[in-house]
């Protein structure tokens, strides 16, 4: 028996021995699809969703007590915007406890698709009285969460050549991609949480020194209403202001969802995710005193970094926490970082206030960037972030911004406003401004390119709710590069049109049309002509319908049409049929998609987000021409034990092989299967 098999084999026995059935199975259904795609309209599968679907999915198993939750617990119901918290908590304060969940509908600012979704996470009940609390009790009072997920893909790809011979494009582990997960939780107070994961390709070695899994993620957590809000020890996130200085973990950026667009921090919080980059790890907490709360953190961990100049300078840091290859496994963990610093808060029911400032060091510098347009990249091992930000919720007004600033180098802004301007008319507003010198490790703040630097611009949106059922959603950013940038050895300029209409004539119909068009420079094809437009517009038609109490179809149609400068245009076309199978009560649901797909390459890739067992997600990129088909499934074993599984298979017309480096088949066929093991305790 192999190393894998083995300890497949320890894992599910061990889980079969804890196995004590006591709470119901909660549903994965398209809910959470449809809130990452009011989020973010462009979908990749680059972006982790993981702690996304983790943290929805708690709430719906562990739904927030309205009449006891606070700003802080709401925002993490992420797709709420602050106007609608403050609305939420002035109710409570001048109207008394909630009597009913409907009760919200009287609540203003609330568009029925986002009281809809809120209604899955909520739950109405009398305050409680805190008990004390001894192990014992926290133990066996406490809810437990154990899962194992395996999947591979069935076709032989290149990488897993006989070869012993660890060498470039030749793979160290099996294909078999391997994960587990335990989670801990009293009363919302005390937290616990594990990680494994091995990708596929990874080693998974228990002998000879061997650390089996690639990835090991923990953490132990409390969260209280005295002096101590929060502490941490283990792996954690911070997220503060919009996002300029001090943002680890999920962030999203422009999305349908206008209400959305100023970031909601959160503060100090678990982190939960399988992504390999972008936590931190040590310890913090957070200390609150009337309206002031203090948050002072350290972490210290490795990362995957790329070296140069005989691995004494930092070439690039690596981030897609993938250890297969023989380059792969020599930049694991090749630099270690250390952060340390403190936030300092003024909260008040309408005011917010915010004050952040750390250190970073490196093992060892970074190398001075060899492009032109590198030039003002961070380079040395030392570096000293301060940001301060603010909002402030006047009526149904919300006015949010950050000033971010890398000591001896460069600055970041952003002011913006969210306004109900009459009932059915809401604004969105806000403008950025960030230096070309401007540096942040953990720089998330809305931007058009992948980070908050080198860019300035302006974004406008109206939501106008016409009707109970009809709803419009548009924006526009207009921005600007004024340094050069990747395939742009000029400064830059472009925009970005977006809009949606919906109607929603009843619980069991509802149609989204949706048009975006991004306009930017780039060089040209012919080298030292300058800039050129690319141009590209998606335009998407999706129909959704209750056929009954069991089952629910959609369809989606969507066209991409990709032009750069004088050339041809390019097109891609994706159209797909689900239905879903979700019956009360019953052990058995899943879902089924048929898609047909032609692109004609990269440039006209469509993404789309599919439905995957309990707490994964897949989001691939539909390109080339042909067919693809996936079953996922559940079948509830008892009220404490769930099997998931997954099938996909994607096959393509005219190619001789899928993929490409190790990953490359020979064959027009990828299929992928996917099964979970689920118990709670």
């Amino acid at each position: 028996m192999n190393s894998d098999y083995r300890a497949i084999y320890m894992m599910v026995l061990l889980c079969l021995i804890l196995r004590i059935p006591t709470y119901p199975q909660v549903q994965n259904d398209d809910l959470i699809e449809q809130i990452l795609e009011s989020m973010a309209p462009d979908l990749s599968e680059d972006h982790d969703y993981s702690e996304i679907s983790d943290r929805l999915n708690h709430y719906r198993r562990s739904p927030i007590n309205i009449n006891l939750a606070s700003k802080d617990q709401l925002q993490e119901l992420f797709f709420i915007s602050p106007i609608q918290i403050h609305s939420i908590l002035s109710h409570r304060e001048e109207q008394g406890l909630f009597m009913d969940v409907l009760e919200l509908q009287s609540v203003p600012g609330f568009d029925p698709q986002t009281l809809s979704w809120l209604l899955n996470f909520i739950v109405v009940l009398p305050p409680g009285q805190f008990t004390s609390l001894s192990f014992k009790k926290v133990f066996m009072n406490a809810e437990h969460d154990l899962m194992l997920r395996f999947g591979q893909v069935l076709e032989k790809q290149s990488g897993y050549a006989s070869s012993k011979l660890l060498e470039n494009g030749i793979y160290a582990g099996s294909a078999m991609r391997m994960f587990a997960r335990y989670r801990f939780n009293f009363s919302n107070i005390f937290f616990a949480s594990v990680n494994l994961e091995k990708d596929a390709g990874e080693p998974l070695s228990f002998s000879n020194g061997g650390r089996g899994f690639d990835f090991y993620s923990a953490n132990i957590s409390y969260k209280g209403t005295g002096i101590i809000r929060k502490v941490i020890a283990g792996d954690y996130a911070l997220q503060f202001g919009q996002g300029l200085s001090m943002w680890a973990g999920a962030g999203f950026g422009k999305g349908a969802n206008l209400g959305t667009i100023a970031k909601q921090d959160l503060g100090l919080r678990p982190y939960s995710s399988v992504n390999e980059s972008l936590f931190m790890r040590g310890i913090s907490a957070t200390f609150g005193l009337r309206k002031f709360l203090f948050t002072p953190f350290y972490s210290g961990r490795r990362l995957d970094a790329g070296k140069a100049d005989s691995n004494m300078e930092i070439s690039s840091l690596q981030i897609s926490g993938l250890h297969r290859t023989k380059t792969e496994i020599f930049n694991k963990n090749a630099v270690s970082q250390r952060v340390y610093g403190a936030n300092a808060q003024y909260l008040n029911r309408d005011l917010n206030v915010g004050l952040t400032a750390y250190f970073t060091r490196f093992s060892i510098p970074f190398a001075n960037g060899k492009a032109l347009y590198q030039q003002y990249n961070f380079k040395g091992e030392t570096l000293n972030n301060l940001s301060l930000n603010y909002s402030y919720t006047f009526k149904s007004s919300y006015v949010f911004g950050e000033v971010a600033h890398s000591l001896n180098s460069g600055f970041a802004f952003i002011n913006g406003l969210i306004s109900s301007i009459a009932s059915p008319v809401s604004l969105v507003m806000f403008y950025r401004n960030y230096e070309k010198d401007y540096h942040s490790f953990f720089n998330q703040g809305i931007a058009e390119a992948s980070n908050a630097v080198n860019e300035r611009g302006f974004y406008s949106g109206l939501a106008i709710k016409f009707n109970k059922g009809l709803e419009l959603y548009t924006y526009s950013d207009f921005f600007r590069f004024p340094w050069l940038k990747f395939r742009a050895d000029a400064p830059s300029s472009g925009y970005e049109f977006f809009t949606q209409i919906s109607y929603t004539p009843d619980k069991l119909f509802k149609l989204t049309g949706r048009f975006r068009q991004q306009i930017r420079e780039e060089n040209a094809e012919d080298s030292g002509s300058g800039l050129e437009i690319v141009d590209k517009q998606d335009l998407r038609l999706e129909l959704s319908y209750k056929i009954s109490h069991n089952f629910s179809i959609r369809n989606r149609a969507e066209i991409v049409r990709y032009r750069k400068g004088i050339l041809n245009p390019e097109f891609g076309f994706l159209s797909f049929q689900d239905i879903i199978y979700e019956p009360l009560g019953s052990k058995i649901s899943g879902n089924v998609r048929f898609a047909i797909f032609e692109t004609s390459g990269f440039n006209t890739r469509i993404y789309s987000y599919e439905n995957d067992v309990l707490y994964s997600y897949s989001v691939p990129a539909y390109q080339g021409k042909g067919i693809r088909f996936y079953f996922n499934g559940r079948y509830k074993i008892s009220g404490s034990t769930d099997l998931w599984f997954r099938y996909a298979l994607s096959s393509y017309h005219g190619q001789e092989t899928v993929g490409n480096g190790g990953d490359l088949i020979n064959g027009n066929k990828r299929s992928d299967i996917r099964v979970q093991l689920r118990f709670q305790f």
